[in-house]
């Protein structure tokens, strides 16, 4: 996951996210990040919910609510050592 917060953004939060179907842009408004702060900052891990929008062939998701799952991550890796 890579987070931008460009100082020319004006608040506005860019995270790239990539799963096993590919890379997805999110833009997280300035009020959004407010709401969700401490997930889209800490978080190893997200879940993005909100609206979907193309332009010119790339998708953007306009996040409405994010939410920290890295507590999933924790469960795979005891899920490993369980072998």
């Amino acid at each position: 996951m890579v987070r931008q917060r460009p100082g020319t953004a004006r608040g506005v939060v860019f995270l790239t996210l990539e799963d096993e179907t590919g890379i997805a842009n999110v833009v997280v408004w300035a009020r959004t990040f407010e709401r969700f702060r401490r997930a889209v900052i800490a978080a190893r891990m997200l879940r993005v919910t909100g609206r979907l929008e193309r332009q010119a062939g790339v998708a953007h998701v306009i996040a409405e609510q994010v939410e920290d799952i890295s507590a999933l991550l924790d469960r795979l890796l005891d899920r490993q050592d369980g072998d």
